[in-house]
């Protein structure tokens, strides 16, 4: 078999990778503690599950529309104005098979050789994997610890071209907790409006995981943009859905009809009882998510005082998600090689900042989707670890 050139070009998530790992660690009778997948490790609540079971029983049991049943786009429309006062017409709505979908049809629609588009780094491997799928040339924009992992506006502005087809933004982060602030979004979107032929994609599956008071900032309430704005958005972070596959995307009026194309072509439809869970989360009772939301706060605290207590190893504190993306440059080890250690020696699955691009070098991402009791064990595993 002769298999087309640009499949040697895809990446891959290695959080599954470093999963798989454990698994089988476990397997053979190791006690791992998973400090690596990022998802929520509670259940989805009661209410959401009973609206798919009832969406089952009542016999919604066939094809939906391409971009979703009505209900539910009109449910996120609500919610959108509700928690962003920004109005958006529920046929701008297109409901796909968890979150990569919008992005993955974001990036299809602008790449191809000879284009450029700009992505985080570090940042979710999967905007670097599928730009280079694409055929199209990947520009990294470096976010800085020492701005608390937010990009420079001015950086990435220098960096558009005639050749920029689409700036990636994501905030809150996936791997480093950062969120951009508001000031840094205000620039770019103003630097932008002398770059017309550039469009945004915004990843904002963690908005509603933020911490300290801090209102999350979606370009969603940029005007000026929106004609060229993509906004990435979900079920599965908020609600602890990971595996139910169900997201959204917010695209330009433009855009809509080849968005749906792609999901005719790709996957037909999302499955339909699913489609009334989603419905049923953004209008049923929001008290599971503030819940644990409290709870990544507990562990957050937890976790960066225990991470900047290790030899060698700093860690600031992060803004959003789920995540603390620690600089062990100090312990002279590299990234894969403690991911490596951590695991089999502590036996704690963490990542290495690599995968997450060139820029994550020096850092290991942590999950504390964990108990604060598997955190403090974790720790001090690797106390040890980092002792010998």
């Amino acid at each position: 078999m002769q298999l087309a050139h640009r499949m040697s070009l895809l990446g891959t998530e290695s959080a599954f990778v470093v999963l798989a790992r454990a698994e089988a660690l476990k397997r053979q009778g190791k006690d791992i503690i998973s400090l690596g997948i990022g998802q929520p490790d509670f259940p989805t609540p009661p209410h959401i599950v009973e609206a798919a079971a009832k969406a089952l029983r009542d016999g919604h049991h066939g094809y939906t529309p391409a971009n979703g049943i009505l209900p539910l786009r009109e449910a996120v429309a609500a919610d959108i104005e509700k928690r962003r006062s920004v109005a958006v017409h529920p046929d701008r709505i297109v409901v796909v098979p968890g979150g990569k979908v919008t992005m993955f049809f974001a990036i299809v629609m602008f790449g191809e050789p000879g284009a450029e588009i700009m992505y985080p780094d570090p940042g979710f491997p999967i905007y670097e994997s599928v730009i280079r799928f694409t055929g199209a040339t990947p520009v990294a924009m470096p976010l800085y610890e020492k701005n608390d992992f937010s990009f420079s506006a001015d950086e990435v502005l220098a960096k558009v071209t005639s050749r920029t087809r689409l700036i990636i933004v994501n905030s809150p982060a996936n791997p480093t907790g950062g969120a951009v602030p508001k000031a840094e979004l205000d620039q770019l979107v103003a630097g932008l409006e002398r770059h017309p032929h550039v469009a945004i994609m915004s990843d904002e599956i963690y908005d509603r995981i933020v911490y300290d008071g801090r209102g999350h900032a979606s370009l969603l309430a940029y005007e000026s943009i929106r004609d060229r704005l993509i906004v990435l958005n979900g079920w599965s972070k908020t609600y602890a859905m990971t595996g139910w596959r169900l997201g959204y995307g917010v695209w330009p009026q433009g855009l809509v009809e080849h968005a749906t194309r792609l999901a005719v072509n790709d996957h037909s439809c999302v499955n339909a009882a699913t489609q009334w869970a989603g419905k049923a989360a953004l209008e049923g009772p929001q008290d599971a998510v503030d819940r644990m939301v409290a709870a990544f706060d507990e562990r957050r605290r937890v976790i960066h005082q225990e991470l900047n207590a290790l030899p060698g190893v700093g860690c600031v504190k992060p803004a959003g998600a789920f995540y603390a993306f620690a600089n062990v440059a100090k312990t002279g080890q590299s990234a894969r090689a403690l991911e490596t250690k951590f695991l089999e020696d502590g036996g704690v699955a963490t990542v290495a900042g690599t995968s997450f691009g060139t820029h994550g070098e020096g850092f290991i991402r942590f999950s504390y989707a964990n108990s604060v009791e598997n955190i403090r064990e974790a720790m001090h595993r690797i106390r040890r670890v980092l002792g010998n």
